[in-house]
């Protein structure tokens, strides 16, 4: 991901509704976009094409502090750093040993010879796994390799997810090196999530489906270009976007390896099933952590989800640039994609909030001040509203005409979005 999950998948990994700007006034829905949130207006002029039934299902209820703007309460982070303990018992168990963990080269043709091999024999047995595997990416659709790409691409901008953990106040690696639980989360996250950009990344160069040229050209802009740091680096809010933002990626992950599947790529799946078992236990662990802050601290918590659902944050690949889109619309191009194809699309966006709203048990929360009983019944009635606009987009959607959107990543073909 996705995406870190202090971030997020996804990747992002991720449903909001654009419209074109003229078309803003009469709601108008013209592409689906495949980002959990808004785009933060300093960041992407997206944030100017959401349509008024969207704008109105994340319309931020009344309240006396922005939490996007506010010092970060000392309380907070005081109970973040205070759940060491509890993040060394019941998160760092989900990081597999690394000694018994998959690697990149467990899912990809050998390039080294077997003991007792020669060299030939060992470069036929290379080039017989490099064919095998061209075969079966042969049949894979143009929007599932731009769907895999774009995955890629933001799974290989790790080092910004691993800065971005390391600005959030309480669960920082302030040394580099920290042997705090929350440390070591952050760096096992990281190592684990590695794989997953040098896995698919060496798929697709020995697949010949793509351009590698212009994905890593694609992979270098998105590193120069960062992403936007939630501000502020309040650890409320990085462990319930990380939540969303694993599970995200999982979901995109899973529908990936079922789509490669049915057009017989059955090393793409087992690949896109590997890591979607990876986010699943990263979202094990945001999730785990969630739900204890949500008992510790029922108040500053729902505020804090409320606060992540109005779009205060951005994508982790927002900012992904080919070189050659001057209208910055990459990401955009790409989100519709995986809306069409069905690898992320509203009707999973919906799923998402409804199903943490329901793990975290948001709307059983009691005692809250005022602000966060207006948080509660902002986040509690989002679902339906959500539910709402897919099926209007559904059905925009299906009057619209579908148009052509090239990618330089598979060689300037096109690929159909509605």
């Amino acid at each position: 991901m996705a995406k870190l999950g202090l971030a997020v998948g996804t990747s992002a990994r991720f449903s909001c509704f654009f419209s074109n700007k003229s078309d803003a006034g009469s709601g108008r829905v013209t592409r689906l976009g495949w980002i959990l949130f808004p785009a933060n207006p300093r960041c992407s002029s997206l944030a100017t094409r959401w349509t008024a039934a969207a704008a109105a299902a994340v319309e931020a209820p009344p309240r006396s502090v922005d939490m996007g703007c506010a010092p970060v309460p000392r309380e907070q982070v005081e109970i973040v750093q205070s759940l060491n303990g509890w993040v060394a018992e019941n998160m760092l168990p989900l990081l597999n040993p690394v000694e018994s963990s998959w690697q990149p080269h467990d899912f990809l043709p050998c390039s080294v010879a077997a003991p007792g091999a020669s060299e030939e024999e060992a470069l036929s047995a290379f080039t017989e796994g490099v064919a095998a595997l061209r075969m079966g990416a042969a049949g894979v659709p143009d929007e599932i390799l731009v769907c895999l790409v774009g995955n890629m691409v933001t799974e290989e901008a790790l080092p910004s997810y691993q800065s971005m953990g390391n600005r959030t106040e309480g669960t920082a690696d302030d040394t580099g090196a920290s042997s705090l639980p929350w440390a070591q989360w952050i760096r096992g996250w990281t190592a684990e999530e590695n794989r997953h950009g040098d896995l698919l990344n060496r798929y697709l160069y020995l697949s010949g489906r793509v351009d590698m040229r212009q994905v890593e050209t694609t992979v270098h802009h998105l590193l120069r270009n960062g992403m936007e740091m939630l501000v502020p680096k309040s650890p409320y809010h990085s462990v319930i976007y990380g939540a969303f933002q694993e599970r995200a990626t999982f979901v995109s992950h899973v529908h990936t390896a079922r789509l490669a599947g049915q057009h017989g790529d059955q090393a793409l799946a087992k690949i896109c099933g590997v890591i979607a078992a990876d986010e699943k236990r990263h979202e094990a662990g945001y999730t785990r952590v969630c739900a204890k802050l949500f008992e510790v601290d029922p108040d500053g918590m729902v505020r804090a989800l409320a606060h992540v659902m109005r779009g205060k944050v951005t994508m982790p690949g927002l900012l992904m640039s080919d070189g050659r889109d001057a209208d910055g619309s990459l990401f955009e191009r790409f989100s519709a994609v995986a809306q069409r194809a069905g690898v992320y699309t509203a009707r999973d966006y919906g799923d998402l909030v409804e199903h943490f709203v329901r793990r975290w048990r948001v709307a059983e929360l009691a005692g809250l001040s005022g602000e966060g009983r207006r948080a509660q019944e902002y986040v509690c009635g989002l679902p339906p509203k959500i539910r709402r606009m897919e099926e209007l987009a559904h059905q925009r959607a299906a009057r619209s005409e579908l148009r052509p959107a090239r990618f330089s990543w598979i060689f300037d073909r096109h690929v159909m979005v509605g």
